[in-house]
């Protein structure tokens, strides 16, 4: 998951200790837009082997909202 934070604080431009599953995507300290979701659906491949929905990556608020899709792409 370290590896995962990591891209995210580069995706995000955000301080990597700032990254934990409560950070707000849509907060004033995030870069949350879609070249972001589209680097967030690479990273995901990179580091878990998911392939996450584009859609429901944009819908989410949370990095704990990016974690259960990647819980549940690796269900299914």
């Amino acid at each position: 998951m370290k590896e995962f934070y990591l891209g995210m604080a580069d995706i995000l431009e955000a301080s990597p200790a700032a990254i934990a599953p409560s950070f707000d995507l849509h907060s004033g300290e995030a870069a949350w837009d879609s070249l972001a979701i589209i680097s967030t659906i690479a990273l995901a491949d990179d580091c878990f082997g998911v392939a996450l929905d584009g859609r429901k990556l944009a819908e989410c608020k949370l990095i704990e909202d990016i974690e259960n899709l990647i819980k549940d792409s690796k269900k299914g």
